[in-house]
């Protein structure tokens, strides 16, 4: 089982080592998140939770962690994800499956990290 704090954490280091790099790419692809996951019409946590579909659907371990654990901190319930999952199942089949239960294992891991000890 993938620790999907551990990789968020391992994934954000390597893009800010990416954006010594390249940083006017980095630069621009964070303000296009920024721009894409801010409150509009839409409360935020929507949005986290529509990436999470399409992260389910696409099959990207990475956008999994950061979409998980990005639409519980925009206020997403277990719930309301379970149910985005559904959604994902539908369009995507049997691999959106899979990576449904992957996303469940994030739920449960950074809910975890919510949860005082």
């Amino acid at each position: 089982m993938k620790n999907y704090p551990d990789h968020l954490a391992e994934i954000q280091k390597s893009m800010a080592e990416l954006g010594k790099a390249i940083p006017g790419t980095m630069q621009a692809f964070m303000a296009l998140h920024k721009a894409g996951t801010s409150a509009g019409v839409l409360e935020s946590k929507f949005k986290e939770l529509i990436a999470l579909a399409i992260a389910v659907t696409v099959r990207c371990d990475g956008c999994v962690a950061f979409h998980v654990h990005d639409a519980l901190n925009a206020g997403a319930t277990r719930a309301e994800i379970v149910e985005v999952l559904g959604v994902a199942i539908l369009m995507g089949g049997g691999p959106a499956l899979i990576y449904a239960l992957e996303a469940l294992d994030a739920v449960d891991q950074f809910e975890a990290e919510l949860v005082p000890a």
